[in-house]
């Protein structure tokens, strides 16, 4: 995943996080967070490369929809990656916990 641009992991996360997406839907949810448009233009084109990096399928719903799922390698390098960072954070994330309580 270290080859991924900001974009193309956020496209990955959002992808694991819904129930085989469309690219409207993916795009409706990073909008959401980003709080920008996202064009057509920086979508699809980042989407085809999770797909050629084997990270995600990509299968026609209908005529003119997509329909995009993790592969079993995309889960691993969500689950490698979310390890990575944990262990950088772990501290911050129980201090948070703590002071919630």
């Amino acid at each position: 995943m270290f080859d991924l641009t900001g974009f193309q992991r956020d496209l990955l996360f959002v992808t694991a996080g819904l129930d085989e997406p469309n690219g409207l839907d993916v795009k409706d949810e990073l909008e959401e967070y980003y709080g920008t448009p996202i064009n057509h233009g920086r979508l699809y084109p980042n989407l085809d490369t999770l797909v050629d990096k084997g990270l995600v399928d990509k299968r026609k719903r209908d005529q003119r929809t997509n329909a995009y799922s993790l592969t079993a390698r995309g889960r691993r390098e969500i689950l490698d990656r979310e390890s990575w960072e944990h262990q950088y954070v772990e501290e911050l994330v129980e201090e948070e916990a703590e002071s919630v309580r």
